[in-house]
C-alpha cells in the first residue's frame, strides 16, 4: 500500500510502496541538464486552457509532471488547484520547488506510479509527453488508470523516438507509434475524444471517459452554448436573407482591417490604399473604428454568436455589405438593410442538418477556416472573388509596451489571462490564449491555402513575424514564462 512518509511544503507526499525498475532511469535523466531544456507540457497548455474550461475553483491532476513548468504556468494563469504527480522526487526544476513552497494551499507534488491505481480525483488532468515513455504492455493500465483519476484529460504524446536517451545510454521512448493507434487505445478503454490534432512528430487529444461532462466541454470549446447556436440560426437563416457564393475571380485588392493595437500606427497607409481604389472589409469593431477615422467600409464580417456584437454594425452604412454569419445573435441583424446583407454558414457539420432543411441538401455554401472571423474572412472573401489581401489590425499579440489588446477600447477582452510565446529567432511575444491558437491556426491557413491568394501583413505582432520568419515553426511558451 502506499504511506505517507513525508511533508512536501505543507503537503503530505507519497511514497511508492514497489519500486518501479524504471524509477532509475529517470533519476539519472533528470540530472542531465539538457533533459531539463525543453518542457513539451509548458508549451501546450496555451492551446489546451482554449479547450479546458477552467477556472479558479478546478482542480487540476498533472500525470506525470515532470519539471512541473506546465502544473506552474497553469496555476500562475487560472489560479486552480493543481496536483504534480510523478514516480521521481528529482524531476522538478528548482525554481518550481520553490513555488511550490509560495502556494502551499493551492499546488502539492505527490509521488506516484501511473502503472498503479491513483490515489487522487479531480475534474481535469494534463498528461505531457508522458505517454511514449511508458513500456507498451503497460499502456493500456496507465491510460485506465488516468482516465479513472480525471473527467477530462488533455494528452500531448511524442509519436517519434527520443533523442536524449543517449545522455544515460537507455531509450526513453519505449512505446513509438502513430496517431490513429493512440486514437484507437484511448477509444478502446471508453475515452471520447473531444477534440485531436496531429502535429509533425506529436499527437494531442482531449478526452473524457465521462459522458456528464458533455456540457461542460462544449461550454469550454466555444463561446456559444452548441444549443444557443442552434436556436440562433434557425431563427436566423427563415428571415429571407440573402446568402454567399462562390464568384469569379477578381484582381482588386482588399484591406482586411481588424481591432488589434497596430491599427492606430497604421492609418496613413490605410488612407493611402484607400485612395488608389483597394476595398475596405472590417471585422467586428474595427468598423466604428473606421468610421470614426473618417473611412466608409466596403463590407464588414461578423461571426461570434453573443448578443454584445450588435454593436458592431451600427450606424448602417449606405452601400456597405453585411456579411453576417448564421449563428450570430439575431440583435446582429436587426435593423441591418435587406440588400446589402448576406448570410454566411460556417463549416459546422453538427449544424448542416438545419442548412439542408432551409436551402436543400448541399444547396449552400458553407465556410471552413479557424476560430476567429479574420481566419473565416480569407476563405470567405476568396469565395467571392478576392485574392490579394492587406491584413491591418490583426497582431494575435498584446501591445509589447501597453499589453492592450485592441486599438480601442473593448472590455469584453480585458482581464483576460497573457501568456508568453516565443518564435524560432527569439522574438517573445505575450499573448491572450485565443490569441495563440489564432497564430496556430494562421500557420494551419497558409500551409494549406497560401498558394491561393497573396498575403501582406502591416504592424510588428506575432501574425506578421510568422508570415515573414516561421510559417512552418511551431509557436514555442517562452522559458521565462
Amino acid at each position: 500500500m502506499n504511506t505517507i512518509v513525508g511533508m512536501q511544503g505543507q503537503q503530505p507526499v507519497v511514497e511508492i510502496g514497489t519500486v518501479n525498475p524504471e524509477q532509475e532511469k529517470y533519476r539519472k535523466a533528470w540530472d542531465q541538464s539538457r533533459y531539463r531544456l525543453c518542457s513539451p507540457g509548458e508549451q501546450t497548455v496555451p492551446l489546451m486552457l482554449m479547450h479546458m474550461p477552467l477556472t479558479a475553483e478546478s482542480e487540476l491532476l498533472d500525470f506525470g509532471c515532470g519539471t512541473g513548468r506546465a502544473a506552474r504556468l497553469v496555476h500562475r494563469t487560472v489560479g486552480c488547484q493543481v496536483t504534480m504527480l510523478d514516480f521521481v522526487r528529482s524531476c522538478l526544476d528548482d525554481s518550481v520547488r520553490s513555488y511550490l513552497r509560495e502556494h502551499p494551499e493551492t499546488m502539492r507534488f505527490q509521488l506516484v506510479d501511473l502503472e498503479r491505481p491513483i490515489p487522487y480525483h479531480a475534474a481535469f488532468g494534463i498528461c505531457a509527453d508522458v505517454m511514449e515513455h511508458i513500456p507498451q504492455e503497460k499502456v493500456e493500465r496507465v491510460l485506465a488508470n488516468i482516465l479513472k483519476s480525471a473527467n477530462c484529460v488533455w494528452f500531448q504524446i511524442s509519436t517519434v523516438p527520443d533523442h536524449l536517451g543517449s545522455l544515460i545510454d537507455e531509450t526513453l521512448h519505449v512505446t513509438v507509434q502513430p496517431h490513429d493507434w493512440w486514437k484507437a487505445e484511448l477509444e478502446r478503454l471508453g475515452g471520447v475524444i473531444r477534440y485531436e490534432q496531429q502535429n509533425e512528430g506529436s499527437s494531442i487529444f482531449y478526452v473524457s471517459a465521462w459522458s456528464s461532462s458533455q456540457e461542460v466541454l462544449d461550454s469550454g470549446r466555444v463561446n456559444l452554448d452548441h444549443q444557443k447556436k442552434r436556436e440562433q440560426m434557425t431563427h436566423n437563416i427563415a428571415q429571407g436573407w440573402q446568402t454567399i457564393h462562390p464568384c469569379e475571380v477578381v484582381d482588386d485588392e482588399v484591406m482586411l482591417v481588424g481591432g488589434g493595437w497596430s491599427i492606430n500606427e497604421q492609418i496613413d497607409t490605410i488612407r493611402s490604399l484607400r485612395a488608389k481604389g483597394a476595398k475596405l472589409v472590417t471585422f467586428n469593431n474595427a468598423y466604428a473604428w473606421c468610421l470614426e477615422h473618417d473611412l466608409r467600409p466596403s463590407a464588414t464580417i461578423v461571426m461570434d454568436g453573443r448578443e454584445f456584437n450588435h454593436r458592431f454594425v451600427k450606424p448602417v452604412v449606405e452601400d456597405c455589405k453585411y456579411l453576417i454569419c448564421s449563428q450570430v445573435h439575431p440583435a446582429v441583424l436587426e435593423g441591418l438593410p435587406k440588400d446589402q446583407t448576406f448570410l454566411w454558414h460556417d463549416a459546422d457539420k453538427s449544424t448542416f442538418d438545419l442548412l439542408d432543411a432551409q436551402y436543400g441538401e448541399g444547396n449552400y455554401f458553407a465556410i471552413p477556416g479557424g476560430s476567429t472571423v479574420f481566419l473565416r474572412s480569407i476563405p470567405l472573401m476568396r469565395m467571392l472573388g478576392y485574392h490579394k489581401f492587406h491584413v491591418f489590425g490583426v497582431d494575435s499579440c498584446v501591445d509589447p509596451t501597453t499589453h492592450h489588446h485592441h486599438g480601442y477600447p473593448q472590455p469584453e477582452n480585458d482581464h483576460k489571462w497573457i501568456l508568453p510565446v516565443t518564435l524560432n529567432h527569439g522574438r517573445v511575444f505575450h499573448c491572450q490564449p485565443w490569441m495563440i491558437c489564432q497564430a496556430q491556426e494562421f500557420q494551419g491557413l497558409i500551409q494549406q491555402m497560401g498558394e491561393l491568394f497573396e498575403l501582406e501583413i502591416y504592424g510588428d505582432g506575432l501574425l506578421r513575424h510568422i508570415l515573414v520568419t516561421a510559417a512552418n515553426t511551431p509557436l514555442d511558451l517562452t522559458k521565462e514564462a
